[in-house]
């Protein structure tokens, strides 16, 4: 079975493929940039911005792994051990958000349960801060100095 069609179930009790969950263009990771802030944990930074899409089309995730990582068989070794990380605890976001995983290169040596257990505490923290904006009454964080972009940021 290839990745395209295995699927994940999302909140609204519909299935969804695993690779409709992925980030895939430069403008939706230069919205996520834009409209968070960095966060960190032990071994990758992090962004996420929730997203406003009616219906419901549940969370998507990007990665990034430059070449500051190594040569192209660790990035995508790298990027692998992520993607499946990612899989395994994607049904941890329940809402329409956008995350940006950037690894360190301590995720080509570390051990998988160690990396499956930093994102799951990544996405914890992710539906967290949801939780909190939506009892602000805003899905957005406040960032000063922010203004409205071309391209629906």
């Amino acid at each position: 079975m290839t990745e395209s069609n295995s699927v994940t179930p999302i909140s609204a009790g519909g299935l969804r493929t695993v690779s409709s969950a992925r980030l895939r263009k430069h403008a939706d990771y230069q919205c996520v940039y834009q409209r968070s802030r960095k966060h960190f944990s032990a071994s990758m930074t992090y962004f996420f911005a929730d997203r406003v899409s009616n219906p419901p089309t549940g969370p998507r995730v990007g990665l990034t792994a430059g070449r500051v990582l190594g040569k192209a068989v660790e990035r995508n070794r790298i990027k692998r051990r992520m993607r499946e990380a990612v899989r395994l605890n994607l049904a941890l976001l329940t809402r329409d958000v956008d995350v940006v995983l950037h690894p360190r290169r301590t995720v080509l040596t570390a051990e998988f349960g160690g990396l499956q257990s930093e994102v799951c505490r990544i996405f914890a923290v992710v539906e967290k801060a949801g939780e909190k904006a939506g009892e602000r009454g805003g899905g957005r964080p406040d960032l000063k100095g922010t203004r409205k972009r071309k391209g629906g940021c």
